[in-house]
């Protein structure tokens, strides 16, 4: 009696035994019931993850991989793998993060996975940003993840709405970071460097928060150049009343190049406060540009209702900072992205830096008159015509030796060269009489004041502005585009925001 009950309860131990052990599956080749030992790999590495035993789960993962290198878990493995390091952080494994990452998007590019792998590694670079004025190598790595988030899977939706959103906040860092820089080199009244950085900036990041404030800084920069240029102007003029060595005639070259030089930067300043009215009617520096405009006796241009709804899009769409923010901001490595808008399209291409010496070198074009190529170098082709070498026993051509007549091209000739259609020709001479007239005859184009001399000049008229209402109501004109008629002065007042959020004041340079 006593070995039945030991041998019942052997058998129902090794009943409970068996209904514990992982579940079974039929392996057709051997014909025989087997476990499935890279899944028990798997499910342990998964379930160690969950409890923050990140440690277990990569030797798991570490073993499935490197003894089941042909099991279906391969890819979840690899990918938990580096969501592994991802999830304990700290700079050491988001490095190891990121280069698992960049394994499992070179082993499984298809998989709808990797565009979720090539977020993270951007995730990584963004967690670990710092601000505007600190290293900003972390930054710049971000942007360009982010980018090939969006170039290589926009497909993907959901990957694709969070790394737009993400990359608009690491373009507010840059450009704050190239602002500063500017205003640096503003406040020395080193121009060309903040010339060159601003502008750069501008056209890289034209959704940046203080985008007419780079505008705005611009202008006053070439405004900058112009009032050193009248001021060395004045200098040489009392140098020449002190030393009569110095020739007239150089003298009046080097006020030409001036006034060169001066017609370009007031053509530049204008073209950045016109940006500001026709780009950023809404933000706060408008009013600014438009009196800007009127002094240097520009037109003030007048935006479009569809650039007014885009730039007031824009502005309702960033977050100010708070105050706790703000407090617990000066504490933190990490920046403030509040600013940032959330509508928008991102820059995705790289452009090329504008350079303080291309600036100094196109100066120094202007100033002396000479046009600038596309190459930026300025160098002049000579065009030649005949038919090259000279024959046997002739001299060799003289620069300051006539051209030899050309002859025409006839049946009895054809391989005479043909006469250049674009070649100018002198006209004929005219008589004294003609002479006369033609001296005596006014020039239609030339151009005449229509105020006297002792009245203030008018005020410029508007650009895009339309002359009366039959103008605007006419069918056909380019106006009554959708969206592309010309904003009135109450839309544009009352699209602007009140409240003037940390505006930084700019004197003008005299």
């Amino acid at each position: 009696m006593h070995l039945r009950i030991c041998i019942a309860a052997l058998g129902l131990m090794l009943a409970l035994t068996t209904a514990c052990t992982n579940k079974k599956v039929s392996n057709p080749l051997a014909k025989v019931d087997s476990k499935q030992p890279d899944k028990t790999l798997f499910d342990r590495g998964m379930d160690a993850m969950k409890h923050n035993r990140f440690d277990v789960a990569r030797l798991d993962m570490q073993t499935l991989i490197n003894a089941y290198p042909d099991s279906e878990y391969i890819a979840r493995a690899k990918l938990a793998l580096a969501d592994s390091w991802y999830a304990e952080g700290g700079t050491a494994a988001w490095a190891q993060a990121e280069q698992e990452y960049k394994d499992f998007i070179t082993f499984f590019p298809n998989m709808p996975e990797a565009a979720e792998a090539q977020l993270k590694i951007a995730n990584i670079h963004y967690q670990q940003m710092e601000k505007p004025d600190r290293d900003y190598t972390h930054a710049v790595r971000a942007e360009s993840e982010y980018r090939q988030v969006l170039l290589q899977y926009p497909d993907n939706q959901k990957v694709v709405a969070q790394a737009r959103a993400k990359l608009l906040e690491v373009q507010e860092v840059i450009a704050e970071r190239e602002y500063r820089i500017g205003r640096f080199y503003y406040l020395r009244e080193s121009f060309p460097a903040a010339i060159a950085r601003l502008q750069s900036m501008v056209e890289h990041y034209p959704l940046y928060s203080k985008a007419d404030e780079a505008l705005y800084l611009l202008g006053q920069s070439y405004e900058g150049e112009i009032a050193a240029l009248r001021r060395m102007d004045a200098t040489e003029r009392q140098q020449m009343e002190r030393q009569h060595n110095i020739k007239e005639e150089q003298l009046k070259k080097d006020e030409l190049a001036r006034e060169r030089l001066i017609s370009s930067c007031t053509a530049k300043a204008s073209d950045a406060y016109s940006r500001i009215l026709t780009r950023y009617p809404v933000m706060n520096r408008a009013d600014d540009a438009k009196a800007r405009l009127i002094a240097l006796h520009q037109p003030v241009p007048r935006p479009t209702k569809a650039a007014l709804a885009q730039n007031k899009a824009e502005e309702d769409a960033r977050r100010g900072a708070t105050t706790l923010g703000t407090l617990m901001g000066a504490f933190s490595r990490h920046p403030d992205t509040s600013s940032a808008t959330k509508v928008g399209s991102p820059s995705l291409q790289d452009q090329e830096p504008i350079s303080a010496s291309t600036l100094v070198q196109e100066a120094s074009r202007v100033a002396a008159g000479t046009k600038s190529s596309g190459t930026g170098t300025g160098s002049v082709s000579v065009a030649t015509t005949g038919s090259g070498a000279p024959g046997e026993n002739e001299p060799a051509p003289r620069s300051d030796a006539p051209a030899p007549a050309t002859a025409e091209a006839s049946p009895a000739n054809p391989g005479a060269p043909q006469p250049d259609p674009n070649e100018l020709k002198p006209t004929p001479a005219a008589s004294e009489g003609d002479s006369a007239a033609a001296a005596a005859a006014p020039d239609p184009n030339e151009l005449k004041p229509n105020v006297s001399s002792d009245q203030p000049a008018a005020p410029p008229q508007q650009v895009n502005e339309l002359a009366n209402s039959a103008q605007a109501a006419a069918p056909g004109t380019v106006g009554n585009a959708s969206g592309q008629t010309p904003a009135d002065d109450a839309s544009i007042a009352s699209s602007k925001h009140k409240k003037k959020k940390g505006l930084r004041k700019i004197v003008p340079i005299k």
